[in-house]
């Protein structure tokens, strides 16, 4: 696996809530649902994303969105619509509008809006949960990345419509994997598009450009294979033919942060989603990221997430149950 499917690999859809919304304008939509990540693609007509402290951006027939972060969010044929319905957790939707406003509700399989037949056709794909990988993924991205039609497969987006509106045995695993794929091709695109910044081609996309190096992109891939082997600079350095100090001047200026900075963030983000399993203990996460006691490991943990990872379970049984 290269280092960029291995990192692609956490923000991975499970039970994502996918649907068509067909559409007559005028329309707008609050979501207000605190989901971390989702993907809006057009299929026809064309929408405006309105989010806090961004310009409104504008979405045409093919183009594909990807709405990172929790903050709310105003999806509309116009940014100046006035919002009709509210979306809250949950998938929650409370009616806005007057009662002259066509209502919003279900107008087929996965398919809900304000007209059968509208206009306007989005799909939405919303990520309910997300794996402090996939965070650590797209901590670099914008509140909003839309890439153009023309880089996102078209014949992806045609099935994704197509299969959201189906109801047979599996389907549920199929969209979220359709998800996935759309997903990706817009992070591929968006991460390949970044330009290094002027003093070096750190940033953002740091790790992305850096995984295509010889030397560094080794390293990465040897460190996200095997997080609990006992990574020095000086063994990063050898495993990839270049001195220690070579090595770290290297890692540091295409990724952006030093060698066991990166590390320790990765085992971090890969022992959050560890504490997840049900079967999993505090002592075999540790074992798992490198760390040979678990008081060390707990140390390093809430050094990186402001909590224990016993705290941390806690609050992942609390929002689950």
């Amino acid at each position: 696996m290269d280092p960029l499917s291995a990192v692609l690999a956490g923000p991975s859809a499970r039970d994502a809530f996918v649907l068509r919304c067909s559409l007559e304008p005028p329309w707008a939509m609050r979501i207000e649902d605190r989901a971390p990540l989702t993907v809006v693609a057009l299929v026809r007509g064309q929408a405006y994303i309105l989010a806090t402290g961004c310009e409104p951006v504008l979405l045409r027939a093919g183009d594909v969105a990807v709405i990172r972060g929790t903050s709310d969010y105003t999806v509309a044929d116009d940014p100046a619509t006035a919002p009709q319905v509210r979306i809250g957790p949950g998938q929650v939707c409370v009616p806005l509008a007057g009662p002259g406003t066509p209502p919003m509700t279900d107008v087929g399989v996965r398919t809900w809006g304000n007209a059968p037949d509208g206009s306007t056709l989005l799909l939405n794909g919303t990520y309910e949960s997300q794996s402090m990988v996939g965070r650590r993924v797209l901590a670099g991205l914008p509140p909003v990345v839309v890439a153009p039609r023309e880089h996102v497969p078209s014949a992806l987006i045609d099935y994704l419509a197509a299969q959201i509106s189906r109801d047979e045995p599996g389907q549920a695993a199929v969209l979220d994997r359709m998800l996935d794929l759309v997903l990706i091709a817009v992070l591929r695109w968006w991460f390949a598009a970044q330009q290094p910044t002027s003093s070096s081609s750190a940033g953002a996309a740091g790790w992305y450009r850096a995984s295509a190096d010889p030397v560094v992109g080794r390293a990465l891939l040897l460190m996200q294979e095997q997080p609990a082997a006992p990574w020095t600079v000086e063994r990063l350095g050898a495993s990839t033919g270049l001195s220690r100090a070579a090595f770290a001047r290297r890692f540091t200026a295409l990724v952006g942060e030093p060698p066991l900075s990166y590390l320790t963030g990765w085992r971090m983000s890969l022992a959050a989603d560890l504490l997840q399993e049900p079967h999993a203990t505090v002592a075999s996460v540790a074992r798992q990221v490198g760390y040979g006691t678990p008081f060390a490991f707990s140390t390093a943990f809430k050094r990186e997430h402001q909590v224990s990872p016993q705290q941390y379970r806690a609050s992942l049984v609390a929002a689950t149950g």
